[in-house]
């Protein structure tokens, strides 16, 4: 059966690949990003030229995850091309690198924002369609970093990426007995292939961004982003995270799992997640709700 899929932040990196994967498994796939009449409008153009030359059904949608009105108007036009809106994909988000007290509350609160709340506002356009439907797939990407391995300047990032692991884990056992499923895939450190820390946000506090500076070794934060890339395998392939993602759509309801993990450093966060989840599980059947563990079989 062929799937609408809503991708965020499609434009580069995972959330391109995962687009196009999931249009290669023969899924209508739309590639939502910011300002594809302006700087992503090559990006528009390419996923064009892919889908053309592959006779694949892959789009591209404006779309926002900060601006309610954005949100709302991408998922109208896939609504009125198809009525349906089966897989939304949370990939959109964004990276800062640098020591935690010198990024500002008002760019702590921005990456929160992005991250975070970018899910919330794309969820609540969304779900009352799957709702009404009673069937549909959520498709969080995580972080390693939440569980495993955790480098220093990164602070910003891996604390949004924590509180949407929560969120995830949260709306899985609130939508399951309506019918729609949820799965976290969990990406670890890919330091080539991405633009992740090429496109890393800095602190605005340079003062204190340089008291850091003075106080470590020379070269010190270079040195931990060379040490991180160090843990990645040589040919550790980031396209694996896309075709996760096609896999999971790909499975029949009810057999797709909580988390998938892509973790080619092998960064610890596989064993701790298994324990992580295991407890939550075992505190869902202690309160009498083990049914929440599973999502019902869906109507239509």
């Amino acid at each position: 059966m062929t799937l609408i899929a809503l991708i965020t932040g499609a434009s580069s990196g995972f959330g391109r690949m995962i687009a196009r994967d999931l249009a290669g498994a023969g899924h209508t796939a739309y590639a939502s990003m910011r300002g594809t009449q302006a700087k992503n409008a090559p990006a528009v153009e390419d996923n064009a030229r892919h889908a053309a030359a592959r006779s694949v059904d892959l789009r591209s949608v404006e779309l926002d995850v900060q601006d309610d009105r954005s949100i709302a108007a991408a998922v109208a036009t896939i609504l009125e091309a198809h009525g349906r809106l089966d897989v939304l994909v949370h990939n959109a988000g964004h990276m800062v690198y640098g020591p935690s007290e010198a990024f500002t509350p008002e760019q702590l609160a921005d990456v929160y924002n992005l991250n975070v709340l970018g899910t919330q506002r794309v969820n609540r356009a969304v779900l009352p369609h799957m709702r009404a439907a009673h069937s549909g797939l959520l498709v969080w990407e995580s972080s390693t970093s939440v569980a495993g391995g955790v480098p220093p300047f990164l602070g910003p990032y891996f604390a949004a990426k924590a509180g949407m692991d929560a969120l995830a884990v949260c709306y899985a056992k609130e939508l399951a007995p309506l019918g729609i499923e949820t799965s976290i895939v969990v990406p670890g450190a890919f330091t080539t292939g991405t633009n992740h820390f090429a496109n890393a946000g800095s602190p605005k506090d340079g003062a204190v961004a340089q008291d850091y500076a003075s106080a470590y070794a020379p070269g010190f934060a270079d040195d931990m982003q060379k040490a991180l890339a160090a843990t990645v395998p040589d040919g550790a392939d980031p396209g694996e995270v896309g075709r996760v993602v096609a896999g999971i759509v790909d499975r029949p309801h009810g057999q797709r799992p909580l988390r998938v993990f892509v973790d080619p450093a092998s960064d610890g966060a596989e064993v701790t997640f298994a324990v992580m989840d295991r407890v939550r599980g075992k505190f869902l059947h202690r309160i009498g709700h083990a049914d929440l563990l599973r999502p019902v079989t869906p109507t239509r």
